[in-house]
């Protein structure tokens, strides 16, 4: 998990450039299709943001931006925040308890 990913970050992974540790790492994961997510940190984006989040996604990378649900009803910053690292914990299989997933019941 690369979290905040930059776009300078994310476009040398799209590039395959491993001119550090993170972008070597990420690399590594897609060379050997494990499981990357990247979750982006600018906003607004331009095409070349979005054609290396393409790119990314199609080398195997899950792109999950930090853009908050308000279904749930947040009432406090830390309940949007919450909703945020749930979404990155059931992405890379960490367990919690911050709120309940998707079509979980009471009690599950």
């Amino acid at each position: 998990m690369i979290c905040p990913c930059s776009m300078g970050t994310m476009g040398a992974i799209a590039s395959g450039i491993s001119d550090n540790l993170i972008t070597r790492a990420a690399n590594v994961h897609l060379k050997e299709r494990r499981k990357l997510v990247i979750v982006p940190r600018e906003t607004p984006l331009h095409l070349v943001h979005l054609r290396n989040m393409i790119t990314c996604t199609e080398a195997g990378a899950v792109i999950l931006p930090a853009m908050p649900g308000f279904y749930h009803k947040p009432t406090s910053v830390n309940d949007i925040v919450d909703f945020i690292v749930a979404r990155v914990c059931d992405q890379i299989g960490v367990d919690h308890n911050l709120q309940k997933r998707w079509g979980q019941n009471e009690g599950d």
